[in-house]
């Protein structure tokens, strides 16, 4: 079970809702998160059924309106409840079992003018030495960006000081330390990664992620399960950090065949596993 706060009630909530036909049960449905997720079916599996795959052309369309409505939505979300959100989230990611335990991460770097939710203190959390604390000692890989053709690598980082504004004033690791060596790729790295925390536009019930357009991540995605494959590694988590505000409540976001779900979501509410490997792990 997880170490983060709420987390048995989480899990007893999805229990319930997959377990004990909900729907019937006023109360029931009363007592259960609005956000909750019900387990994908196909044990093992992180592609959605191929019935509710879309063609490109159709989903284009509904993924243009879904990012219209949330950005808007996040346009108007109050920086006090942006601030607060942002607190609790990371403070679910930081005292859960799976992060504490995990020896190496991926991790983006937030952006406000994105309206991303907050990562820093996630950041500083396995930066820092942490001779004092009981936590494992994780080595930590960020993006960076290096065309306009959906390429990005991850790249390793040991302090704060290797990230640099690039020119969209969003912080990336420098590809050479200060003593002039090639940063650690983590897709040439020799030891796999036990999480990814990924950003998003807009995510639903069943993990689907709506990103911002460029393919970035889910290009990076599908190169390190790839990877995984080859090398005989678990693959890791993918777990999204959302706001309450970009969880798809009434509909679910289009999705073809190069998009990759996640298999867990954080938000205010608490820690919501729906792949079968995150109720496993987490």
């Amino acid at each position: 079970m997880s170490g983060d706060r709420g987390g048995v009630l989480s899990k007893a909530a999805f229990f319930l809702m997959t377990h004990c036909h909900h729907h019937h049960h006023p109360t029931l449905r009363a007592f259960l998160p609005s956000i909750a997720v019900p387990v994908r079916c196909a044990a093992g599996s992180a592609t959605p059924p191929a019935a509710i795959v879309m063609s490109d052309t159709a989903a284009l369309q509904q993924k243009r309106a879904v990012r219209s409505r949330i950005r808007k939505a996040l346009k108007d979300f109050s920086p006090a409840q942006r601030a607060q959100e942002d607190v609790e989230i990371q403070n679910f990611v930081l005292n859960s079992s799976w992060f504490k335990s995990c020896k190496g991460l991926c991790a983006y770097i937030s952006c406000k003018s994105l309206r991303e939710v907050d990562t820093s203190t996630i950041i500083a959390d396995v930066l820092k030495n942490s001779e004092h604390d009981l936590q494992v000692m994780k080595k930590l890989y960020v993006p960076r960006v290096e065309d306009k053709n959906s390429h990005m690598r991850m790249l390793r980082i040991s302090t704060i000081e290797d990230l640099v504004a690039n020119s969209m004033n969003i912080l990336e690791p420098y590809p050479v330390d200060s003593d002039q060596n090639e940063r650690e790729d983590v897709l040439l790295a020799s030891q796999p990664v036990d999480l990814l925390l990924l950003p998003g536009l807009a995510f639903d019930r069943h993990g689907r992620r709506l990103g911002r357009g460029g393919g970035y991540y889910d290009v990076f995605l599908r190169k390190y399960e790839e990877l995984a494959n080859q090398q005989n590694w678990k693959q890791p988590l993918r777990v999204a950090l959302a706001y309450s505000v970009q969880i798809v409540e009434d509909e679910l976001i289009p999705m073809t065949e190069t998009d990759v779900p996640v298999d867990a979501l954080v938000s205010s509410n608490g820690v919501f596993p729906i792949s079968p490997a995150a109720f496993e792990r987490m």
